[in-house]
Protein backbone atom coordinates (compact mmCIF):
# COMPACT_ATOMS: atom_id res chain seq x y z
CA UNK A 1 0.00 0.00 0.00
CA UNK A 2 1.59 3.17 -1.10
CA UNK A 3 -0.94 5.23 0.78
CA UNK A 4 -1.59 9.30 -0.08
CA UNK A 5 1.46 10.84 -1.94
CA UNK A 6 2.82 14.46 -0.37
CA UNK A 7 5.04 16.32 -1.90
CA UNK A 8 7.64 17.69 0.06
CA UNK A 9 10.09 19.96 -0.95
CA UNK A 10 13.91 19.68 0.59
CA UNK A 11 17.41 21.63 0.14
CA UNK A 12 19.90 19.29 0.40
CA UNK A 13 21.54 20.00 3.50
CA UNK A 14 21.95 17.22 7.29
CA UNK A 15 18.99 18.66 8.32
CA UNK A 16 16.50 17.52 5.93
CA UNK A 17 16.95 13.84 7.31
CA UNK A 18 13.44 13.45 9.64
CA UNK A 19 11.45 13.83 5.85
CA UNK A 20 14.32 11.42 4.41
CA UNK A 21 13.76 9.12 7.46
CA UNK A 22 10.42 9.75 7.47
CA UNK A 23 9.83 7.92 3.62
CA UNK A 24 13.02 5.55 3.91
CA UNK A 25 13.01 3.83 7.04
CA UNK A 26 8.59 3.42 7.15
CA UNK A 27 7.23 6.37 9.18
CA UNK A 28 5.66 7.78 6.75
CA UNK A 29 3.55 4.19 4.85
CA UNK A 30 3.22 4.05 9.04
CA UNK A 31 0.93 6.68 8.60
CA UNK A 32 -0.63 5.43 4.91
CA UNK A 33 1.68 8.23 3.29
CA UNK A 34 4.48 8.41 0.51
CA UNK A 35 6.52 11.38 0.86
CA UNK A 36 7.63 12.30 -2.90
CA UNK A 37 10.59 14.68 -2.01
CA UNK A 38 11.99 17.07 -4.14
CA UNK A 39 15.12 18.82 -3.67
CA UNK A 40 15.20 22.28 -4.42
CA UNK A 41 18.06 24.53 -5.71
CA UNK A 42 17.89 27.67 -2.94
CA UNK A 43 15.87 28.78 -0.51
CA UNK A 44 13.93 31.30 -2.58
CA UNK A 45 13.11 28.52 -5.22
CA UNK A 46 11.68 26.20 -2.11
CA UNK A 47 9.45 29.37 -0.14
CA UNK A 48 7.77 30.01 -4.10
CA UNK A 49 7.28 26.08 -4.53
CA UNK A 50 5.31 25.82 -0.90
CA UNK A 51 3.73 29.26 -1.67
CA UNK A 52 2.45 28.50 -4.82
CA UNK A 53 1.22 25.02 -4.21
CA UNK A 54 3.88 22.86 -6.13
CA UNK A 55 4.86 20.90 -2.76
CA UNK A 56 1.98 20.33 -0.04
CA UNK A 57 4.87 21.01 2.72
CA UNK A 58 8.83 22.15 2.98
CA UNK A 59 11.72 21.31 4.94
CA UNK A 60 12.15 25.54 5.86
CA UNK A 61 14.16 28.31 7.43
CA UNK A 62 13.12 28.77 10.65
CA UNK A 63 12.63 32.29 9.80
CA UNK A 64 10.96 31.81 6.54
CA UNK A 65 6.85 31.76 8.12
CA UNK A 66 7.81 34.64 10.10
CA UNK A 67 8.99 37.09 7.72
CA UNK A 68 6.51 35.91 5.23
CA UNK A 69 4.01 37.00 7.85
CA UNK A 70 5.44 40.56 7.99
CA UNK A 71 5.64 40.43 4.44
CA UNK A 72 9.20 40.39 4.01
CA UNK A 73 10.90 39.25 0.97
CA UNK A 74 8.09 39.56 -1.42
CA UNK A 75 6.59 36.08 -0.69
CA UNK A 76 2.99 34.78 -1.96
CA UNK A 77 0.65 33.71 1.04
CA UNK A 78 1.19 33.14 5.03
CA UNK A 79 2.68 29.79 5.97
CA UNK A 80 2.42 27.66 9.52
CA UNK A 81 5.10 26.12 11.09
CA UNK A 82 3.37 22.52 12.62
CA UNK A 83 6.88 20.96 13.67
CA UNK A 84 10.81 22.25 14.20
CA UNK A 85 12.88 19.54 12.00
CA UNK A 86 16.09 20.68 13.47
CA UNK A 87 17.64 22.61 16.09
CA UNK A 88 21.50 23.80 15.47
CA UNK A 89 23.49 22.47 12.76
CA UNK A 90 24.84 25.24 11.28
CA UNK A 91 29.01 26.37 11.07
CA UNK A 92 30.55 29.90 10.36
CA UNK A 93 33.45 29.37 8.33
CA UNK A 94 36.06 31.49 7.19
CA UNK A 95 38.57 31.60 3.78
CA UNK A 96 42.18 30.22 4.38
CA UNK A 97 43.50 33.62 4.33
CA UNK A 98 41.07 34.84 6.88
CA UNK A 99 42.13 31.74 8.99
CA UNK A 100 45.47 32.55 8.69
CA UNK A 101 45.80 36.77 9.61
CA UNK A 102 43.12 34.87 12.44
CA UNK A 103 45.80 32.49 13.87
CA UNK A 104 48.97 34.68 13.03
CA UNK A 105 46.50 37.06 15.67
CA UNK A 106 46.82 34.29 18.25
CA UNK A 107 43.22 32.91 17.71
CA UNK A 108 43.40 29.36 18.35
CA UNK A 109 40.27 27.97 16.56
CA UNK A 110 38.87 26.51 19.93
CA UNK A 111 35.55 26.24 17.95
CA UNK A 112 33.59 26.80 21.38
CA UNK A 113 33.75 30.47 22.20
CA UNK A 114 31.86 32.80 20.47
CA UNK A 115 32.86 35.65 22.47
CA UNK A 116 36.81 35.05 21.42
CA UNK A 117 36.16 34.19 17.51
CA UNK A 118 34.07 36.79 17.32
CA UNK A 119 36.01 39.33 19.12
CA UNK A 120 39.10 38.21 16.69
CA UNK A 121 36.94 38.33 13.86
CA UNK A 122 35.85 42.09 14.20
CA UNK A 123 40.11 42.48 15.69
CA UNK A 124 40.80 42.29 11.92
CA UNK A 125 39.44 45.21 11.03
CA UNK A 126 38.00 44.20 7.80
CA UNK A 127 34.31 45.29 6.67
CA UNK A 128 33.35 41.57 6.03
CA UNK A 129 31.67 39.71 3.02
CA UNK A 130 29.92 36.69 4.89
CA UNK A 131 27.67 34.13 2.71
CA UNK A 132 24.44 33.25 4.18
CA UNK A 133 21.73 30.72 2.64
CA UNK A 134 18.95 33.10 2.56
CA UNK A 135 18.40 36.94 4.38
CA UNK A 136 15.79 35.37 6.21
CA UNK A 137 17.39 32.68 7.54
CA UNK A 138 18.70 31.81 11.62
CA UNK A 139 21.97 31.79 9.84
CA UNK A 140 21.65 35.34 9.53
CA UNK A 141 20.43 35.75 12.50
CA UNK A 142 22.73 34.43 14.50
CA UNK A 143 25.43 36.33 12.73
CA UNK A 144 24.30 39.61 13.38
CA UNK A 145 23.05 38.86 17.22
CA UNK A 146 26.74 37.88 17.76
CA UNK A 147 28.48 40.11 15.87
CA UNK A 148 26.10 43.27 17.78
CA UNK A 149 26.38 42.08 20.81
CA UNK A 150 30.18 42.54 20.30
CA UNK A 151 29.92 45.89 19.45
CA UNK A 152 29.17 45.54 15.41
CA UNK A 153 26.29 47.20 14.50
CA UNK A 154 25.17 44.91 12.06
CA UNK A 155 23.77 44.50 9.32
CA UNK A 156 25.20 47.63 8.59
CA UNK A 157 28.87 47.00 9.10
CA UNK A 158 28.91 43.75 7.27
CA UNK A 159 28.37 42.99 3.87
CA UNK A 160 25.88 39.94 3.85
CA UNK A 161 25.41 38.11 0.69
CA UNK A 162 22.99 35.23 -0.38
CA UNK A 163 24.69 31.99 -1.49
CA UNK A 164 22.75 28.58 -1.95
CA UNK A 165 24.46 26.26 0.60
CA UNK A 166 25.86 24.15 -2.60
CA UNK A 167 27.65 26.51 -3.39
CA UNK A 168 29.35 28.22 -0.64
CA UNK A 169 32.45 26.46 -0.94
CA UNK A 170 32.59 27.35 -4.58
CA UNK A 171 31.96 31.07 -3.70
CA UNK A 172 34.64 31.32 -1.03
CA UNK A 173 37.21 29.70 -3.57
CA UNK A 174 36.46 32.44 -5.98
CA UNK A 175 37.05 35.09 -3.45
CA UNK A 176 33.23 36.60 -3.64
CA UNK A 177 32.61 36.11 0.14
CA UNK A 178 35.88 35.70 3.40
CA UNK A 179 33.61 34.22 5.58
CA UNK A 180 30.07 32.00 5.50
CA UNK A 181 27.49 30.38 7.74
CA UNK A 182 25.96 27.41 6.78
CA UNK A 183 24.12 24.56 7.46
CA UNK A 184 26.09 21.27 7.27
CA UNK A 185 27.56 19.04 5.11
CA UNK A 186 28.82 22.72 3.14
CA UNK A 187 31.23 23.76 5.56
CA UNK A 188 32.83 20.96 5.84
CA UNK A 189 32.87 20.92 1.85
CA UNK A 190 34.70 23.99 1.95
CA UNK A 191 37.42 22.14 4.45
CA UNK A 192 37.58 18.87 1.60
CA UNK A 193 37.58 21.46 -1.37
CA UNK A 194 40.59 22.67 1.06
CA UNK A 195 39.25 26.83 0.83
CA UNK A 196 38.32 27.53 3.92
CA UNK A 197 38.59 26.13 7.96
CA UNK A 198 35.45 26.04 10.49
CA UNK A 199 35.61 29.02 13.07
CA UNK A 200 32.19 28.16 15.45
CA UNK A 201 29.36 26.45 15.37
CA UNK A 202 26.65 28.15 14.92
CA UNK A 203 25.40 26.06 18.78
CA UNK A 204 28.45 28.34 20.39
CA UNK A 205 25.99 31.54 19.72
CA UNK A 206 22.79 30.22 20.82
CA UNK A 207 23.23 26.74 22.54
CA UNK A 208 19.01 25.54 20.99
CA UNK A 209 18.58 27.46 18.17
CA UNK A 210 15.03 26.12 15.96
CA UNK A 211 17.25 25.88 12.73
CA UNK A 212 14.14 24.16 9.97
CA UNK A 213 10.75 23.72 10.20
CA UNK A 214 7.81 21.86 9.01
CA UNK A 215 6.40 24.35 7.12
CA UNK A 216 2.56 24.15 5.14
CA UNK A 217 0.38 26.76 3.60
CA UNK A 218 -1.50 28.34 6.18
CA UNK A 219 -4.64 27.35 4.56
CA UNK A 220 -3.71 23.53 4.10
CA UNK A 221 -3.34 23.36 7.98
CA UNK A 222 -6.65 24.01 8.29
CA UNK A 223 -8.66 22.49 4.89
CA UNK A 224 -6.46 19.32 5.37
CA UNK A 225 -5.85 18.72 9.29
CA UNK A 226 -6.46 15.01 9.03
CA UNK A 227 -3.41 14.78 6.70
CA UNK A 228 -1.10 17.35 8.03
CA UNK A 229 -1.50 15.23 11.44
CA UNK A 230 -0.45 12.17 9.77
CA UNK A 231 2.51 14.43 8.67
CA UNK A 232 3.60 15.78 11.66
CA UNK A 233 3.34 12.13 13.22
CA UNK A 234 5.65 10.59 10.84
CA UNK A 235 8.12 12.92 10.91
CA UNK A 236 7.86 13.46 14.64
CA UNK A 237 8.60 9.09 14.80
CA UNK A 238 11.17 10.26 12.43
CA UNK A 239 12.69 12.70 14.80
CA UNK A 240 12.97 10.18 17.78
CA UNK A 241 14.66 7.58 15.86
CA UNK A 242 17.35 10.27 14.56
CA UNK A 243 17.78 10.80 18.13
CA UNK A 244 19.72 7.32 18.85
CA UNK A 245 23.41 7.09 18.59
CA UNK A 246 22.99 4.09 16.89
CA UNK A 247 20.77 5.31 14.51
CA UNK A 248 23.64 7.59 12.93
CA UNK A 249 25.63 5.89 10.72
CA UNK A 250 22.32 4.70 8.72
CA UNK A 251 21.16 8.06 8.68
CA UNK A 252 24.37 9.30 6.54
CA UNK A 253 23.96 6.54 4.42
CA UNK A 254 20.61 7.23 3.63
CA UNK A 255 21.27 10.63 2.98
CA UNK A 256 24.27 9.95 0.90
CA UNK A 257 22.25 8.55 -1.68
CA UNK A 258 22.30 10.73 -5.25
CA UNK A 259 18.88 11.21 -4.55
CA UNK A 260 19.12 13.35 -1.87
CA UNK A 261 22.66 15.18 -0.64
CA UNK A 262 24.77 12.69 -3.41
CA UNK A 263 28.27 13.13 -0.89
CA UNK A 264 29.87 10.80 0.38
CA UNK A 265 28.45 9.46 4.08
CA UNK A 266 31.45 10.09 5.97
CA UNK A 267 31.31 13.86 5.53
CA UNK A 268 27.55 13.42 6.65
CA UNK A 269 28.66 12.00 10.02
CA UNK A 270 30.71 14.30 11.14
CA UNK A 271 27.47 16.88 11.98
CA UNK A 272 25.43 13.65 13.03
CA UNK A 273 27.97 12.99 15.61
CA UNK A 274 29.43 16.02 16.77
CA UNK A 275 33.01 15.17 15.48
CA UNK A 276 33.83 18.07 13.47
CA UNK A 277 36.92 18.36 10.60
CA UNK A 278 37.63 21.74 10.97
CA UNK A 279 41.17 22.12 8.81
CA UNK A 280 42.63 20.90 6.10
CA UNK A 281 45.54 19.49 8.62
CA UNK A 282 42.67 17.20 9.79
CA UNK A 283 42.00 18.87 13.78
CA UNK A 284 38.82 17.74 14.99
CA UNK A 285 36.91 19.15 17.31
CA UNK A 286 33.53 17.30 19.57
CA UNK A 287 30.49 19.25 19.73
CA UNK A 288 28.01 17.55 21.32
CA UNK A 289 24.17 18.41 20.50
CA UNK A 290 26.05 19.70 17.09
CA UNK A 291 22.75 19.30 15.69
CA UNK A 292 19.66 17.65 17.66
CA UNK A 293 16.34 16.43 16.19
CA UNK A 294 14.23 15.06 19.18
CA UNK A 295 15.76 15.66 22.79
CA UNK A 296 14.97 18.30 24.66
CA UNK A 297 11.57 18.70 23.06
CA UNK A 298 13.51 19.90 19.98
CA UNK A 299 10.32 19.04 17.76
CA UNK A 300 7.58 21.18 19.58
CA UNK A 301 7.24 24.79 18.12
CA UNK A 302 7.52 26.73 20.47
CA UNK A 303 6.19 30.50 20.40
CA UNK A 304 8.96 31.96 22.27
CA UNK A 305 11.20 30.96 19.49
CA UNK A 306 8.63 32.59 16.84
CA UNK A 307 8.88 35.50 19.02
CA UNK A 308 12.05 35.49 19.68
CA UNK A 309 13.11 35.66 15.89
CA UNK A 310 10.09 38.32 15.35
CA UNK A 311 11.35 40.66 17.36
CA UNK A 312 15.10 40.21 15.87
CA UNK A 313 13.57 40.80 12.48
CA UNK A 314 11.77 43.89 13.70
CA UNK A 315 15.38 45.16 14.95
CA UNK A 316 16.84 45.44 11.54
CA UNK A 317 13.70 45.98 9.46
CA UNK A 318 12.53 49.04 11.54
CA UNK A 319 9.02 47.00 11.81
CA UNK A 320 7.37 48.10 15.11
CA UNK A 321 8.58 45.41 17.36
CA UNK A 322 5.29 44.66 19.04
CA UNK A 323 3.35 43.98 16.31
CA UNK A 324 6.14 41.79 14.64
CA UNK A 325 6.02 39.43 17.89
CA UNK A 326 3.01 39.10 17.85
CA UNK A 327 2.35 38.18 14.11
CA UNK A 328 5.44 36.34 14.77
CA UNK A 329 3.41 34.07 17.22
CA UNK A 330 1.09 32.96 15.57
CA UNK A 331 3.32 31.43 12.60
CA UNK A 332 4.36 28.49 15.26
CA UNK A 333 1.45 26.64 15.56
CA UNK A 334 1.80 24.50 18.77
CA UNK A 335 -1.82 23.92 18.97
CA UNK A 336 -1.71 21.84 15.74
CA UNK A 337 1.29 19.91 16.98
CA UNK A 338 0.17 18.86 19.83
CA UNK A 339 -3.42 17.73 18.49
CA UNK A 340 -1.38 15.60 15.74
CA UNK A 341 0.50 13.76 18.92
CA UNK A 342 -2.22 13.47 21.62
CA UNK A 343 -2.99 9.71 21.01
CA UNK A 344 0.77 8.86 20.85
CA UNK A 345 3.86 8.53 23.19
CA UNK A 346 4.64 11.75 23.01
CA UNK A 347 5.46 13.77 26.12
CA UNK A 348 5.29 16.84 25.15
CA UNK A 349 5.61 20.53 27.64
CA UNK A 350 2.53 22.20 29.12
CA UNK A 351 3.41 25.29 28.69
CA UNK A 352 3.41 26.76 24.89
CA UNK A 353 6.66 29.19 25.52
CA UNK A 354 9.58 29.33 27.73
CA UNK A 355 12.62 31.76 28.74
CA UNK A 356 15.19 31.66 25.61
CA UNK A 357 18.26 31.18 26.90
CA UNK A 358 16.99 30.86 30.55
CA UNK A 359 18.59 27.15 30.52
CA UNK A 360 21.93 27.37 31.70
CA UNK A 361 21.85 23.53 32.38
CA UNK A 362 19.54 20.77 31.64
CA UNK A 363 16.50 21.71 33.22
CA UNK A 364 13.12 19.19 33.84
CA UNK A 365 10.08 20.84 32.32
CA UNK A 366 6.22 20.22 33.08
CA UNK A 367 5.12 18.00 30.70
CA UNK A 368 2.05 16.19 30.26
CA UNK A 369 3.48 12.95 31.90
CA UNK A 370 5.18 14.54 34.92
CA UNK A 371 8.10 16.53 33.13
CA UNK A 372 10.15 16.73 30.26
CA UNK A 373 13.87 17.14 29.99
CA UNK A 374 14.92 20.13 28.68
CA UNK A 375 19.02 20.42 27.18
CA UNK A 376 20.91 24.19 28.05
CA UNK A 377 19.14 26.77 26.31
CA UNK A 378 22.13 30.00 26.40
CA UNK A 379 22.55 33.04 24.54
CA UNK A 380 26.66 33.55 24.41
CA UNK A 381 26.54 36.74 25.71
CA UNK A 382 23.81 35.63 28.40
CA UNK A 383 21.04 37.50 27.95
CA UNK A 384 17.42 35.75 28.30
CA UNK A 385 14.20 36.47 26.14
CA UNK A 386 11.14 36.53 27.88
CA UNK A 387 8.08 35.58 25.81
CA UNK A 388 4.82 37.84 26.26
CA UNK A 389 2.60 35.54 28.96
CA UNK A 390 5.47 34.28 30.92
Amino acid sequence: MKGVKLAIGFIPLVDAAPLVVAQEMGFAAEEGLTLDLRRAPSWSSLRDMLSFGQVDAAHMLSPVPVATALGLGGAHGQMAAVSVLSVNGNVIGVSNGLARRLRDAGHGFGFDDARAAGSALIGLGDRLRIGVPFPFSMHAELLYYWLSALGLPAPQAVDIRTVPPPLMADAIEAGEIDAFCVGEPWGSQAVENGVGELLLPGSAIWSFAPEKVLAVRADWAETETALMGRLIRAVWRAGRWLGNPDSRMLAAELLSRPEYLDLPAEWLDRSLTGRMVISQVGEERSVPGFVEFFAGAATFPWLSQAEWIGGQLAARTGIDRQTAIATARGTFRADLHRRALEKTSANLPLPDAKPEGGFAAATALAAGSGTLPMSPNLFFDGSVFEPSGI
